[in-house]
């Protein structure tokens, strides 16, 4: 996994996807996704799988469009766009998991050999770009899924059916699977991983549903330091960072699933792409600690690109 994973991403196909919920209040879902995708310099689409009534204290209600509707977002964009990267969050039910799942059947791995190669010889990071639209209506892209099923205000997102759904339909189309340890518990049935062990069994439980990594997200656990493990077939890459105080994390797993998606669509290999992607988070969550946007538990704020250039 080096590089060369991503070599054929080129400047004018910096585009991503993201299929998610919209929050209205702008932390999480859409909202978080594009704001990530710009401040890296990524032209986001969009497909909305959700629209929720939220704000600081909590989610109020949320609406389903019918699943058709869902696919046509997602292949118009699909149609016209040189997608190279797309990143998916909150689903909601089976059958809108079902009409992504059966979108993205028209997303095509990278056929070229590859060292970093998972199960059956499918590369870890599918090649992006190359004229998306140029090989039998195909297209290659990054797929990455944050598998939101619960708000960070203790909200019920996923309705019944959606686990069975996701693991039967969806999984095995995914690059990268980004749970927390509650959504990976929930995944597989098992308890709540207590340490980094059972972190990587449980990541490596997951693979056999088909993804090509499991970035487990461990900061639920104890401990001075957050700690993410990416699990694939060939290793396990361990991130960690002192944990940092702040009320203000809502979209947190939104925005480092995109930015994971940004960075590996401007070029890098999929292990750098999650440290980029954490730092680009940990900078948000420290910009964002002192904010008051509401009565409630507020979002991180990521940096735009002019802030960052000064």
């Amino acid at each position: 996994m080096d590089r060369g994973d991503a070599r054929a991403v080129k400047a004018r196909t910096r585009i991503a996807l993201t299929i998610a919920g919209s929050d209205s209040g702008g932390g999480a879902g859409i909202q978080a996704d594009l704001k990530t995708f710009t401040a890296l310099g990524v032209y986001a689409a969009s497909a909305i799988t959700a629209l929720t009534a939220q704000n600081t204290r909590g989610v109020s209600a949320i609406h389903f469009p019918p699943p058709a509707i869902v696919r046509a977002q997602i292949e118009a964009v699909l149609a016209d766009f040189d997608v190279a990267a797309i990143k998916i969050g909150m689903l909601g039910n089976a059958e809108i998991a079902e009409a992504v799942a059966g979108s993205l059947g028209r997303v095509e791995p990278s056929p070229h050999p590859s060292p970093a190669s998972g199960r059956g010889g499918a590369p870890l990071l599918p090649l992006a770009g190359e004229g998306g639209r140029a090989k039998r209506g195909r297209m290659r892209a990054f797929v990455i899924y944050d598998p939101v099923m619960i708000a960070s205000s203790g909200d019920a997102l996923a309705g019944a059916g959606l686990v069975d759904a996701v693991k039967a339909w969806l999984l095995p189309l995914i690059d990268c699977l980004t749970p927390n340890l509650a959504e990976a518990a929930t995944l597989i049935g098992a308890q709540l991983a207590r340490d980094e062990a059972e972190m990587v069994r449980q990541g490596a439980a997951l693979l056999e549903f088909g993804p090509r990594a499991v970035l487990m997200k461990g900061g639920h656990l104890d401990g001075a330091e957050a700690v993410d493990l990416l699990v694939t077939a060939d290793a396990v890459h361990r991130f960690a960072a002192p944990r940092l105080a702040s009320p203000n994390l809502h979209g947190t797993g939104c925005t480092l699933s995109s930015a994971i998606a940004a960075h590996v669509v401007l070029g890098a290999s999929l292990p750098a792409a999650v440290a980029a992607a954490k730092d680009f988070v940990r900078e948000a969550i420290e910009r964002g600690a002192g904010a008051t946007l509401g009565a409630g538990a507020g979002p991180l704020l990521p940096l735009t690109l002019r802030e960052k250039r000064r």
